[in-house]
């Protein structure tokens, strides 16, 4: 049995719960840093990572790791990796992104060419190949990050990022993504059979991320990974990895959670998302508007991503939206409500402090998540 180490990056302050899924499929993690997660799998370990991994935005397979302060050090490093070892012949090889914090080397077009062209001389030396190597089957893209001097490079086998599940064809304005709603549903001890609401759901992705978390359904089933098409995967173990989180989606829990918006066209966008992942008989969408949400339960939990206000013509509408909030969701008394924003006022215009807050990043933008948590609601005897 083959082993891997596999690098799999998120956003900042998702980390733990990252590593709570890892640890979770049985992986043994080997270092956690600020936005990244390495960590060692068996065979299959590429394609159970890429099916189930909610918080990740991909999974990328370790080559190698060394120092480097001047461009010939990154080229001479990168040459004496054996890349036949990973680059089948014929293979299509990008170096699709570079990175360079804190380092010597910081031009990442400079980066990329010299990787490239590194990884041309040792494929040529391997396949003995004089003129120019053929690149016209599957893709390989090859990931540089360089951290403190020290070179990390690795290949991409996830595609499209682990964001793209499949189903949010459309969306509306400011959506969060996939992953960052994950995480969001990871932070709050909501389970199915508990009143969840989204008062202000947008495209629904929240919601539907919680939906696919109540039945246990894979984030990757609907979707497809670029490592599928490689040569150097036995295919079989895709489709051993697929057929089991198929088998493992729990097709007897029951429950119902509800997301509005005052948006027509958004709770449509909502309802069409929510079919294509699968999930639409657990979440109910209908027209509203947040600040006449009322429920007739005693416990429950709200969790929503509200207008921020970046632009400065919002400002205004949004403390005044926040301002509403506060007094229509104190007015649940025993109910839990988690709100995430990039607004730094605004527990002042919710008119409360939270109970704990959370610095998330939503793509470049620093959002906080304000956790106001209710009472447990008593043991049913």
């Amino acid at each position: 049995m083959k082993n891997y180490t596999l690098i799999s990056p998120c956003f900042f302050g998702m980390e733990k719960m990252l590593a709570r899924e890892i640890k979770d499929l049985g992986f043994e993690i080997i270092k956690t840093e600020d936005g990244r997660i390495t960590y060692k799998t068996e065979e299959d370990g590429i394609a159970k990572a890429n099916m189930w991994l909610r918080c990740a935005e991909r999974v990328n397979l370790k080559v190698a790791e060394f120092e480097a302060k001047s461009f010939d050090e990154l080229f001479e490093g990168t040459k004496r990796i054996d890349w036949s070892k990973y680059i089948p012949y014929g293979a299509q090889f990008p170096v699709a992104k570079a990175s360079s914090i804190k380092s010597k080397l910081y031009s990442t077009p400079d980066i990329q060419a010299i990787v490239k062209k590194a990884i041309v001389e040792s494929l040529k030396k391997s396949y003995l190949e004089t003129g120019l190597i053929k690149e016209d089957k599957e893709k390989y893209p090859i990931y540089v990050f360089i951290h403190k001097d020290k070179v990390t490079l690795s290949i991409d086998t996830t595609g499209d990022a682990l964001h793209k599940r499949g189903y949010r064809e459309k969306a509306n304005k400011a959506p969060i993504r996939e992953t960052l709603a994950a995480g969001i549903m990871y932070l709050n001890p909501w389970k199915p059979g508990r009143t969840l609401v989204d008062p202000m759901c947008g495209s629904g992705t929240l919601l539907i991320e919680a939906a696919m978390m109540g039945i246990n359904m894979a984030p990757g089933l609907n979707r497809e990974f670029i490592s599928e098409k490689w040569r150097t995967m036995d295919k079989k173990i895709w489709w051993n990895v697929r057929k089991d989180a198929y088998d493992k989606i729990d097709e007897d829990v029951k429950f119902k959670i509800y997301g509005y918006d005052i948006d027509e066209e958004a709770i449509e966008i909502a309802k069409e998302n929510a079919e294509i992942a699968g999930v639409d008989e657990y979440i109910e969408f209908n027209v509203a508007n947040a600040l006449d949400f009322k429920s007739e339960e005693e416990y429950g939990f709200i969790v929503t991503n509200p207008p921020y206000g970046e632009r400065l013509e919002d400002k205004e509408s949004v403390q005044s939206l926040y301002k509403h909030l506060g007094y229509t969701f104190r007015e649940l008394k025993n109910w839990s409500y988690y709100l995430i924003t990039s607004y730094e006022d605004f527990e002042n215009e919710f008119g409360k402090e939270a109970d704990k807050r959370r610095k998330l990043y939503n793509g470049m933008l620093k959002t906080n998540l304000y956790q106001y948590i209710g009472p447990r609601p008593p043991k049913k005897s």
